[in-house]
C-alpha cells in the first residue's frame, strides 16, 4: 500500500458513481494528483470540496499507477470570499483552471504552490488582486520554462523604451529596434516590467501579452488544447473594474 499526507488546493471535481467523486488537488510536494473521494457528494463532505478549498489530504493505493483513494478535511474554504464578488469569483476559477490545464501529474511545484496560495489568499480585495494575478500568471510561465526576459532590448542590448515584447523569443524589444516589425510585436506595460504604477486597464494589455505565451507556448506544448474560458471572463471582471 502507498500512502501520502499532505495540504492541497482542490482545483476541480468531477462526479465517480453514484455517491463518489474524483477531485484534482495541486500539493506542494505531490504537484497535481487526482484521487476518489467516497462519499464525496454527502452532505457532509461535498460543501469542503470547492474549488479553490485549502485541505489536508491523505491519498492511499494499491500501486503508485493506481488512481487512489483521498480523505479530506478542511484548512480553509474560500467559496464565500469568491460567491460575494464578481471578480473573486471569476479570479478563483480562472486560477483553478489554468493549474488543471498546465500542471504536470504529479511533478512538485513546491513554489508555485506557495504563490497560488498567497495569490488565492488575497481573493476579496479588488484593489490588489489584479496585479497580484499578473505577477502569478509571469510567476506560472516561468516556472514552466516560457517565462520572458523583459531586462534588455533583444536586438540591442539596451534597457530604454522597452515597449514590446517578441513573441517569438518573449525578449523585450526597443521603439527604436522594431521598426517595420512593430506591428507583429506584443505590448510591453510598464507593469509587466515591474515599473511603476498601473491601472487594471494597463493590467489587462499586460495579460494579453502573457495570455499569448500561455496559449501559443505553454498550452500549445500540451497538445491541441484551448485555453480555459475563465480566463477571459476574469480579464472582463478587471477591465470593468
Amino acid at each position: 500500500m502507498i500512502e501520502w499526507r499532505d495540504e492541497a488546493v482542490l482545483l476541480a471535481t468531477r462526479p465517480f458513481g453514484e455517491t463518489s467523486v474524483i477531485i484534482d488537488v495541486f500539493s506542494p510536494t505531490q504537484g497535481r494528483h487526482a484521487g476518489v473521494v467516497r462519499g464525496g457528494t454527502s452532505r457532509k463532505i461535498a460543501p469542503i470540496l470547492q474549488p479553490g478549498a485549502q485541505l489536508a489530504v491523505a491519498w492511499k493505493a494499491r500501486l503508485e499507477s493506481h488512481i487512489g483513494a483521498f480523505t479530506v478535511e478542511p484548512i480553509r474554504s474560500r467559496a464565500a470570499v469568491a460567491m460575494g464578488e464578481r471578480l473573486a469569483l471569476a479570479g478563483l476559477n480562472a486560477t483553478c483552471a489554468i493549474l488543471s490545464l498546465v500542471l504536470p501529474e504529479r511533478a512538485p511545484h513546491p513554489a508555485l504552490y506557495t504563490r497560488t496560495i498567497g495569490l488565492l489568499d488575497l481573493l476579496g480585495q479588488a484593489d490588489i488582486w489584479p496585479l497580484a494575478y499578473l505577477r502569478w500568471e509571469q510567476a506560472l510561465l516561468e516556472e514552466m520554462g516560457f517565462g520572458m526576459d523583459l531586462s534588455a532590448c533583444a536586438v540591442r542590448g539596451t534597457n530604454e523604451e522597452l515597449i514590446y515584447v517578441s513573441p517569438k523569443t518573449g525578449r523585450a524589444v526597443s521603439r527604436q529596434a522594431a521598426g517595420e516589425w512593430a506591428d507583429r510585436l506584443l505590448p510591453l506595460p510598464p507593469v509587466l516590467a515591474g515599473q511603476g504604477e498601473a491601472s487594471n486597464a494597463d493590467i489587462v494589455t499586460a495579460l494579453r501579452t502573457t495570455g499569448y505565451f500561455l496559449e501559443h507556448r505553454l498550452i500549445a506544448s500540451l497538445g491541441n488544447r484551448p485555453i480555459p474560458s475563465a480566463r477571459s471572463r476574469l480579464i472582463d471582471a478587471i477591465a470593468r473594474c
